[in-house]
């Protein structure tokens, strides 16, 4: 099937995982970090107090997402997002009421759970479920939501941050929220029943099964993969969290910085839709071992960088890696292990990534008070990328031989 045709026959759920994962990102690290300045000020927190809140109601929502997750193997799509984004769009208004810190923490966990957790889980599960042979295509366009979330959403609400309190942009962004829940609703409303393709004999896993999520994490892939699943969010979501601090260490304005941010996007974009197209094409197996490489030469890039202009090449090149893992990693659970308990599978993977996303913040945090710049602590975050890099790829090739379909 032709690359128009596709997207002509599938507009529908295409345009609705595209939706779903755009809307993740009011609970997205760039968009909550942009905030950052204006919180830490107004509860008095340092960066690593800020990190450690931050840290503790993410873990707590990657927690929850190992139940919660499961819930997109049992409830249609339309169903689920509609309450999964009403209860973000609750998260945001707490957010602009928000009085004490440890009431911040269960707002940090709402936000997280419900935007960056379910919407990215929903969107990406039903892609993965509903499509076989284009799955790759499937996905790499509805990523694209968050693709465009973090390329506008920045830029708009840093230019609003001018003209209006912080606190109103996140009522603000309820409505964003509450708006497009009937957009949904009416994208969806001839919606595909996960049960009926999860049965389907095509998504089959190794060993021409399809796996639980216990008997995944008995199996020795799943660890290798661990460091893989574990980098891009922890360490991606600090050089966002960071972003105040980092633009202050290296003597830049955060505008300037913020409007690189299309920049990544492009290539974040563009190596998607190429990560798609070759997933579909050579198969999964050829994408996964080498997407955590960008992410390393990138770190070390921006680790040196003096200029916004070599700040902008670093991110560039860190929205190659993220244009792959984001594809990659969702297509490779179908293939490797099948689509019956994806949602499952994807969740206990989807909490570990979350809980990635956790602990980059709050551990970079601590190295900055005690006053190593983030900057300085690119250089081992890089080599951790490279370590995960060759385990993913001794797993892969080890474990690849068991497929029995030519989709690999």
């Amino acid at each position: 099937m032709g690359y128009l045709r596709f997207l002509i026959e599938n507009r529908l759920f295409l345009l609705g995982g595209f939706i779903l994962s755009f809307s993740s990102s009011y609970g997205q690290t760039f968009f909550i970090a942009l905030f950052a300045g204006e919180i830490m000020r107004e509860f008095d927190l340092t960066d690593g107090q800020w990190g450690g809140l931050y840290t503790l109601g993410t873990t707590i929502s990657a927690a929850t997402m190992i139940w919660a997750g499961v819930l997109t193997d049992t409830y249609r799509v339309r169903l689920l997002s509609f309450w999964v984004m009403l209860l973000l769009a609750f998260a945001c208004l707490a957010m602009a009421v928000v009085t004490n810190w440890i009431l911040l923490i269960v707002v940090i966990y709402s936000l997280r759970l419900f935007g960056q957790g379910m919407m990215s889980e929903i969107a990406y599960v039903a892609m993965a479920r509903w499509f076989v042979a284009a799955r790759g295509r499937a996905i790499s366009i509805a990523s694209m939501g968050f693709a465009a979330g973090q390329a506008v959403l920045p830029i708009i609400f840093v230019a609003l941050l001018v003209l209006f309190d912080w606190r109103t942009l996140w009522v603000i962004a309820a409505l964003c929220v509450l708006v497009t829940i009937p957009v949904i609703q009416r994208l969806l409303r001839q919606e595909r029943t996960p049960q009926s393709l999860a049965e389907s004999d095509a998504s089959l896993g190794m060993g021409a099964k399809h796996w639980s999520r216990a008997e995944m994490l008995r199996h020795p892939l799943f660890y290798l993969l661990v460091p893989l699943m574990l980098g891009p969010p922890a360490w991606g979501t600090a050089l966002f969290f960071q972003q105040v601090h980092l633009t202050e260490t290296k003597g830049w304005s955060l505008v300037s910085y913020v409007s690189l941010m299309p920049i990544f996007t492009l290539s974040m974009i563009v190596t998607t839709f190429v990560a798609g197209w070759a997933i579909d094409r050579f198969g999964v197996k050829w994408v996964v071992p080498f997407q955590l490489i960008p992410f390393a030469i990138s770190f070390v890039l921006l680790s040196h960088a003096e200029t916004i202009f070599a700040a902008g090449i670093a991110l560039t090149i860190f929205g190659i890696g993220q244009g792959m893992h984001g594809t990659a990693i969702t297509a490779f659970w179908a293939v490797f292990y099948g689509t019956r308990h994806l949602g499952a599978i994807k969740a206990g993977a989807a909490a570990l990534m979350v809980f990635g996303s956790a602990i980059g913040p709050g551990i970079t945090g601590v190295f900055i008070d005690y006053g190593i710049d983030f900057s300085q602590q690119m250089i081992p975050i890089a080599a951790f990328y490279l370590v995960g890099a060759a385990l993913a790829g001794l797993g892969v090739l080890r474990y690849q031989r068991d497929l029995v379909t030519a989709a690999v």
